[in-house]
């Protein structure tokens, strides 16, 4: 069993930058690859970033490349977004979500626990 709870989010304008924290309870966090999708009022949750459980390999969808920044610290039990240039486009609730099978991370039905999801308002 593992808990998430994502935090992080907030009001910020056109640019700037955010960080997104998600904290995970379970002894097998480490063995669990990490993702961050977002969903926005009326569309499908969508793909964000995801990281392998030893941090190895990393996804990105393509509108994030060079702006998003997935990490995470496995004695913490932690999980980032580090967020940079964001646009109003990027408003959404932002998760954090474990899976077992990295290979389909970048495909939500894959996750076994979601966080409760965190909002990021950018305004232009």
């Amino acid at each position: 069993q593992v808990q998430l709870v994502e935090s992080g989010g907030g009001l910020v304008q056109a640019g700037g930058s955010l960080r997104l924290s998600c904290a995970a309870s379970g002894r097998t966090f480490s063995t669990y690859a990490m993702g961050w999708f977002r969903q926005a009022p009326g569309k499908e949750r969508q793909f964000v970033a995801s990281m392998s459980s030893n941090g190895g390999t990393t996804y990105y969808e393509d509108f994030v490349k060079g702006r998003f920044t997935i990490s995470r610290d496995n004695a913490k039990n932690m999980v980032y977004l580090q967020m940079n240039s964001l646009e109003p486009e990027d408003t959404a609730v932002y998760y954090c979500g474990a899976t077992l099978r990295m290979s389909s991370s970048w495909n939500w039905p894959s996750y076994d626990y979601w966080g409760q999801g965190t909002q990021v308002n950018v305004t232009s």
